[in-house]
């Protein structure tokens, strides 16, 4: 049954049966053969099929929704059992927003000093990647926003709260300020992250606020990216302060707070909402905590 549950959950994953069957590593008459045989046991339709994957019926939505907290917990159980006998080890996966991903190390670190049994891999992601990928029991955990767009089923810990700040050379148009007003930059072309990201969404609808808009002469989905042209003296950007303490921004390059309004949100780990949470997670969580206790990232 719980093998059954992988497919089903995989499936969820990829919208793909050859992919799922791939994620699973069965073939994909297996797959198919055993969501089919997970119907007749349970005496209704989960999936919709056609000539490809069409999506899950109202009831193959519940049986998902079952399918996640019981594989889940399995997965918790296991990892227990396994950490009774040999302490804690395994491998820690954990989706992490781009402005977020210069502080990961501030967790993992500490954390593999506790448990140096367990490894991790770390993912840049938009923030609605991370949610679906923890939906889907993908990932272990992810960090992202708190409180600007709606979360899902998930229990989140504070990490610290993310502010703006302008760079741009000392040269520029604002380059002499001690602080500039959204507003003021309605002018100054900007290289940002791109729209699917929500840190991007956060600037334009602050912008939009004060009456101007974004004017991106660049984008990417990555940070380092716009970290590396800002850093030439040449381009501006609108980043997170906690990302230019962390990296630096180099001789030509002015870090200037943003005013009017000084807006923060917040950025924490969310991981999946149950009781019993597996011995991997529930050590990054507590590992969270001693984070925002220590105020490391005010």
């Amino acid at each position: 049954m719980i093998d059954k549950f992988e497919f089903l959950i995989a499936l969820s994953r990829e919208h793909h049966f050859g992919r799922a069957a791939e994620i699973c590593g069965v073939t994909q008459p297996t797959l198919s053969a055993g969501i089919k045989q997970l119907e007749g046991e349970l005496g209704v339709l989960l999936v919709s099929r056609g000539s490809r994957f069409q999506g899950f019926t109202p009831e193959g939505e519940k049986v998902l929704e079952w399918a996640r907290r019981i594989v889940g917990d399995s997965r918790a159980m296991r990892q227990e059992v396994a950490a009774l006998k040999r302490g804690l080890t395994g491998h820690l996966t954990i989706s992490v927003i781009p402005t977020a991903l210069s502080m990961v190390a501030s967790l993992t670190t500490p954390y593999r000093a506790r448990h140096p049994n367990v490894t991790f891999t770390i993912l840049s992601r938009t923030s609605i990647d991370v949610q679906q990928e923890l939906d889907n029991l993908a990932i272990d955990a992810g960090i992202t926003y708190l409180d600007n767009e709606p979360l899902g089923k998930v229990s989140a810990i504070e990490l610290y709260q993310e502010s703006y700040c302008l760079l741009t050379s000392a040269d520029s148009e604002l380059g002499g300020h001690e602080t500039v007003s959204w507003a003021e930059l309605s002018h100054v072309p900007l290289c940002l992250l791109t729209r699917d990201m929500q840190n991007r969404r956060i600037i334009d609808q602050l912008l939009r606020s004060a009456g101007s808009a974004a004017t991106p002469t660049l984008e990417s989905n990555s940070m380092q990216v716009l970290l590396s042209h800002v850093r030439t003296g040449r381009w501006s950007s609108v980043m997170p302060s906690i990302l230019v303490e962390r990296q630096g921004v180099g001789q030509k390059v002015r870090s200037i707070p943003i005013v009017e309004p000084a807006v923060k949100h917040m950025v924490g780990l969310i991981t999946p909402r149950r009781e019993t949470q597996t011995p991997l997670v529930a050590a990054l969580i507590a590992e969270a905590k001693r984070f925002a206790a220590d105020g490391r990232a005010d």
